[in-house]
């Protein structure tokens, strides 16, 4: 079975984990979102690729599902002694010498997608990591100006990270996606596939800055394979992280329901919701949307290769 699965970070991790449990035998295609990447201390920093990279490779925090396992921080300490910043994001040592690495490479003449395949060549994810594109996309958010004077744009990461999205977000914009092409690979994997998957990541800016790099979509609408989503919202509220502030900056409420229909039928074949938000099942398939609520919780990697079972099982169910 060739399975595509549109990734963010953490939730995408995870979900990849359990998916690799439920499907040891799969051929895994990993599109990676790279939107949420940032340019710190001279360094090019892919956060949902390394964070993928790391957790499927054995390396990750596992209690914050980001960052290096036993991850020591003098380097940050010594830049913040000299007085540069920025201070609110926190570099590892561990994880310095991945960004050194993937920036020496890149200002050698080596695209994203190649560089990605020779860090994972230490890691040995067990799947084929793309990021979704070769190209310079970040993910900037509109939000008033502290000073009062109108609005003002600001990279993603200090909206999530520095000001933990406690300020409202009247606009979410990939800067640089609508000029982006997709990597190489991105689009043969998609035709290739006998399904798609999108997990419980952001469908913001994880799985929506993926789908807005021109190609993407379309691919996956035309592959006439089954198309299965996990709801990122569990009664009303992500389940992690402040997927609902970014929802809003859209114009999308915070239910399972209304995220499936902002993928839209024309996309999702196929959507499953919690156990919580059952009664939301017949509001998702009256949009044309088959849906199935189960369990979403991933408490652990049996809880999450149930998931990932239920989501192969209902791409089975539309297929037939």
């Amino acid at each position: 079975m060739r399975i595509v699965v549109l990734a963010g970070g953490i939730g995408g991790a995870r979900f990849l984990r359990g998916l690799m449990s439920a499907a040891p035998d799969a051929d895994i295609t990993v599109i990676g979102n790279t939107g949420d990447d940032i340019h710190l201390f001279g360094l090019k920093v892919c956060p949902d690729l390394d964070t993928v990279m790391y957790t499927l490779g054995g390396g990750i925090h596992e209690e914050q599902g980001w960052g290096r396992a036993e991850e020591t921080f003098t380097v940050k300490e010594e830049l913040a002694a000299y007085g540069v910043g920025p201070e609110w994001f926190g570099l590892g040592d561990r994880d310095f010498a991945t960004h050194i690495v993937r920036t020496q490479m890149m200002g050698a003449g080596y695209p994203l997608s190649a560089v990605t395949e020779a860090l994972c060549a230490r890691w040995q994810p067990g799947v084929r990591l793309l990021p979704m594109t070769d190209d310079r996309v970040e993910t900037h958010v509109l939000i008033d100006a502290p000073d009062g004077e109108g609005r003002k744009a600001v990279h993603f990461q200090e909206y999530w990270v520095r000001l933990r999205a406690s300020v409202p977000a009247h606009a979410v914009v990939p800067v640089g996606a609508d000029q982006a092409k997709p990597a190489p690979g991105v689009l043969e994997a998609i035709a290739d596939a006998d399904v798609v998957l999108f997990p419980p990541s952001n469908p913001v800016v994880s799985v929506g800055t993926i789908l807005a790099v021109p190609g993407v979509r379309e691919a996956i609408a035309d592959a006439g394979v089954p198309v299965v989503g996990l709801s990122p919202i569990v009664g009303d509220a992500p389940v992690r992280g402040m997927a609902d502030k970014v929802l809003a900056a859209v114009g999308v409420e915070s239910t399972a329901a209304a995220v499936a229909k902002h993928y839209g039928s024309g996309l999702l074949d196929g959507w499953l919701v919690d156990t919580v938000d059952a009664g939301a099942v017949e509001e998702v398939e009256a949009a044309g949307i088959r849906c199935r609520a189960i369990p979403l919780m991933m408490a652990d990697l049996k809880a999450t290769a149930a998931m990932a079972t239920e989501a192969l099982t209902l791409a089975e169910e539309v297929r037939g």
